[in-house]
């Protein structure tokens, strides 16, 4: 069973939030967690929070080993423009960026639905 988690609108740079979640995808929710506690950055929090309560919509709020995460993805917000000021009273522009993420995690034994096809090596009778 899949559960899907998203947080909008948040004062992060898509840039950087995808840095941290490039080291969780695919993984086991556990070891995901484990990554996040020792990363250094100010997005791990949010990865965190959301990855969570993605763990909570799936239902295994306090065991969740059988977990992983199958899809992380995170898009652009809207962008706040803001002035501030310049050299010889001119007024330079700041962009404050927004993010909005989503983080998708499933159960370990299922399937994504995608068959690979086996290849048959055609036998050549002599």
């Amino acid at each position: 069973m899949e559960a899907k988690a998203t947080a909008k609108f948040v004062r992060y740079t898509p840039r950087k939030v995808n840095q941290v979640l490039s080291l969780i995808r695919n993984k086991k929710v556990e070891k995901a967690f484990e990554v996040l506690s020792f990363l250094p950055k100010a997005a791990t929090t949010l990865v965190e929070k959301v990855l969570k309560s993605a763990t909570a919509n799936s239902g295994k709020l306090s065991d969740f080993s059988g977990l992983k995460v199958k899809e992380a993805w995170v898009g652009n917000g809207p962008i706040l423009k803001r002035m501030r000021p310049g050299p010889q009273g001119r007024g330079m522009s700041i962009k404050k960026r927004t993010a909005h993420l989503t983080i998708v995690v499933t159960d370990v034994g299922v399937s994504d639905g995608k068959r690979k096809k086996k290849v048959l090596k055609a036998v050549e009778a002599k």
